[in-house]
């Protein structure tokens, strides 16, 4: 019995050993692709050179940024990891991520660093959390919340009031921007859901080019902002990622390729 059982854990062990060489030679390929295509590496996979953040939440871990939240180091505020290559305008941004079922992250780009709270940052986020209830969303920290749900498509109105972080919280309903209108539909929240796999890697890409937004997971368009608000609104920034306050959790980030591009002159306009 013994013996048989040996006989069929071989096989297994090289079947698998071989499916992570597979996945891994695919990985390389896809990044040669991304270099030749003009994407940079952020990330090397090895140390924090470049990025800047509360080592007590993030480290690199087998060849991943990971942020962590242990039971013993809870948070009080969100805490971020900075790259601190540059204040990306016009992007693209792509790689992957795993996070666990508690956990909530984000990836903020365009955001500026507060003086007051260590490690925050305020702007635009593709929104990542473990039940997939947020991810793909466009959640803008600590400034004006929800710019689009998954499945939107959005304009987010000219501003004409007070520019003081109090005027603007009051235009805030319910988590989420009131001066948000939907334009048109990328699929239900659920139907999109399926595409993202819980507690495994997934990849995203974030496109933004002048006011216009857009987020994807695992290829699928999952929120589209155009940002037409000249006051709230950012052109360029800061990248980070995100441990949000809350349970212990781990995120994971890897492949982190950044695109510059072409500053786009003309702002987008919503179509009618």
């Amino acid at each position: 019995m013994l013996k048989a059982t040996g006989s069929f854990v071989k096989p297994l062990f090289i079947a698998g050993s071989l499916a992570v060489i597979g996945g891994f030679t695919d990985c390389l390929a896809q990044t040669k692709k991304d270099r030749k295509d003009g994407y940079v590496s952020i990330f090397d996979g090895k140390t924090l050179k470049g990025w800047d953040g509360d080592t007590a939440y993030w480290r690199v871990e087998n060849g991943t940024l990971t942020g962590e939240i242990r039971p013993d180091r809870l948070l009080k505020t969100n805490s971020f990891i900075i790259w601190r290559g540059g204040s990306p305008q016009d992007f693209e941004f792509k790689g992957e991520f795993k996070i666990t079922g508690a956990g909530n992250s984000g990836i903020n780009y365009r955001s500026e660093q507060l003086t007051d709270i260590p490690f925050a940052l305020r702007g635009y986020q593709a929104d990542i959390d473990g039940q997939n209830r947020y991810t793909g969303q466009n959640y803008e920290e600590r400034r004006r919340t929800t710019l689009a749900y998954r499945g939107q498509k959005t304009r987010i109105k000219p501003y004409d009031g007070a520019a003081s972080p109090e005027a603007v919280r009051e235009k805030v309903s319910k988590n989420a921007w009131t001066g948000m209108e939907v334009v048109g539909s990328l699929g239900s929240s659920d139907s999109l859901k399926t595409f993202i796999k819980q507690e495994d890697w997934n990849t995203f890409h974030l496109i933004i080019k002048g006011n216009h937004l857009r987020h994807y997971i695992n290829g699928v368009l999952m929120s589209e902002v155009i940002d037409e608000d000249a006051v709230n609104g950012r052109q360029k920034g800061l990248l980070g990622v995100q441990v949000h306050v809350g349970p212990p959790m781990q995120v994971q980030y890897r492949n982190l390729m950044l695109k510059q591009l072409p500053v786009q002159k003309e702002l987008t306009k919503s179509q009618p």
